[in-house]
């Protein structure tokens, strides 16, 4: 039987469909004679290559020509299976795939419902930007516009640290949005937030093992728990410890930290302006304090600011990098959240005793970050249309906050329910009518059979007794998603009580 490329069966158009079939091999060792396997192999493909209907074939002289065998071999293949009702012949315009197609397996009578679209089993789901938002238009036209005719820098050697016109770009975002005063020579460009970790804890933490004399095992990362889960796998992968330590209703605190243990504390990964996936701010004096210990024991701070752009009410907090002058703080951000997370791009800002040791870190080992989006990137930044995004994606999420919190109202007896001031999601605590009946866990669950995505805050704890709440994205669904989310919460919360 002739032989089909398995990779052009499923759905092909009209270009695909040819190809399959000047793919097509014949084996001439074979016994079965060459129009036999011809006629096998166009039934198996026109079986199983989807929604072929109406179809053309091609000329029987031209796919002779491309298989290299006579013609007869081609049109008594053609005959065999127009007999059998594959295909069709019109006069003066060739052969046609038949419009209904013999054998065909009828679909099964228990088959499963068609899954639902994307926002049907999402909902609620955290840290989606809504892409109905993204300026595709303005972002297509500065994609051409770097990449028509290149600057010449970008065709030869990467700068380790990323495209500097981007890292001017995000200086001066950072300066106008948070407060903060760098420079475009302090900025990394990296693969986001996992690529940020690897990069520091390998190119400014000691190794994790030293031969000779002054061996030394693997230092300690002190991290907040409940937290990003994923952090404690990033930390592991770099070869030290993550130590997660119990927040508080002010955040992270630093006296927490243990003086002695077997590892050294080297550094502390920390989202102050908005605790994830609590919210909470980090007050001034915990950041004051938090500052103060690593000026003493000569650590580091990584302030993960991964959201602060939404801030719906008061001013926004300033970086916790802006508030440190003994150089011991490095920021790191993410557009994920404020563009897409298929850009896979974010940054650090680097104090000035870490800039050396990084590049030459990146140097030997090459940036991750991709080349391609940034100089499109920079200009989106640059032109303005980079801000006006942000202000329209910040007041389409406050709106649907208060939607949400508004569609929630019914089950103020069983959850606490606030508004926040900053962030893609709410984190709601249960009350202890409703702990009584459940868990944080058990209702995330049962929302999955629901098609609601919620998170549960103690999934993000790695310490026995964890918080229990409910995280509810709302940034990524329209109002009407999110009322619909709502009142099935309220069937499923008013079920498990």
């Amino acid at each position: 039987m002739a032989s089909i490329d398995k990779k052009s069966q499923s759905n092909l158009t009209q270009p695909g469909f040819e190809a399959a079939l000047f793919a097509l091999t014949l084996d001439r060792s074979q016994p079965a004679p060459l129009h036999q396997q011809l006629c096998d192999g166009l039934r198996a493909l026109l079986l199983r290559g989807g929604d072929l209907a109406g179809l053309p074939l091609p000329p029987s002289r031209s796919l002779a020509a491309e298989l290299s065998v006579s013609r007869m071999t081609v049109t008594t293949a053609y005959d065999q299976l127009m007999a059998e009702g594959y295909l069709t012949a019109r006069r003066g315009s060739g052969t046609f795939v038949a419009a209904d197609l013999p054998h065909l397996a009828p679909a099964p009578q228990n088959a499963p419902p068609p899954a639902p679209p994307p926002a049907a089993w999402q909902i609620f789901q955290t840290g989606l930007p809504d892409q109905s938002l993204f300026p595709h238009r303005d972002w297509a036209r500065q994609m051409d516009r770097a990449w028509r005719a290149p600057d010449p820098a970008l065709l030869g050697r990467p700068d380790p640290f990323g495209w500097m016109p981007l890292r001017r770009a995000i200086a001066a975002h950072l300066g106008a949005w948070r407060g903060l005063d760098c420079q475009g020579e302090q900025v990394v460009i990296t693969g986001g937030a996992w690529d940020g970790v690897d990069i520091l804890a390998r190119a400014l933490l000691p190794p994790p093992a030293q031969t000779g004399p002054a061996q030394t095992g693997p230092a300690q990362i002190a991290l907040e728990d409940p937290g990003w889960a994923s952090l404690h796998h990033a930390v592991r992968d770099t070869g030290h410890i993550p130590l997660p330590l119990r927040i508080d209703a002010e955040g992270f605190d630093p006296a927490r930290i243990p003086d002695r243990t077997a590892a050294a504390t080297a550094a502390a990964i920390v989202t102050p302006s908005r605790h994830y996936p609590t919210g909470r701010p980090m007050p001034l004096a915990r950041r004051l304090a938090l500052l103060d210990w690593a000026a003493a024991q000569g650590t580091l701070i990584v302030e993960d600011d991964y959201d602060s752009e939404f801030r719906y009410q008061g001013q926004p907090l300033p970086a916790l990098a802006g508030l440190d002058q003994q150089g011991r703080t490095i920021y790191m951000g993410s557009f994920s959240k404020l563009l897409s997370s298929a850009l896979r791009l974010g940054y650090l800002v680097l104090p000035e005793p870490a800039i050396a040791p990084v590049h030459a870190y990146l140097a030997q080992r090459g940036a991750r970050a991709s080349l391609a989006p940034q100089p499109a990137l920079a200009g989106f930044m640059d032109s303005g249309e980079f801000a006006t995004h942000l202000r329209r994606m910040r007041r389409s999420y406050a709106r649907r906050q208060v939607v949400l919190l508004d569609a929630l109202a019914p089950l103020a007896r069983w959850l606490d329910l606030a508004p926040d001031p900053s962030g893609m999601h709410l984190c709601v605590p249960l009350r202890p009518c409703l702990r009584a009946h459940t868990c944080d866990r058990a209702i995330a669950e049962a929302g999955r059979a629901m098609g609601l995505r919620i998170g549960a805050l103690s999934a993000h704890a790695v310490l026995p007794d964890a918080p229990e709440a409910l995280l509810l994205g709302y940034s990524g669904f329209d109002e009407a998603e999110l009322r619909d989310g709502a009142a099935r919460l309220c069937r499923l919360i008013t079920g498990l009580t």
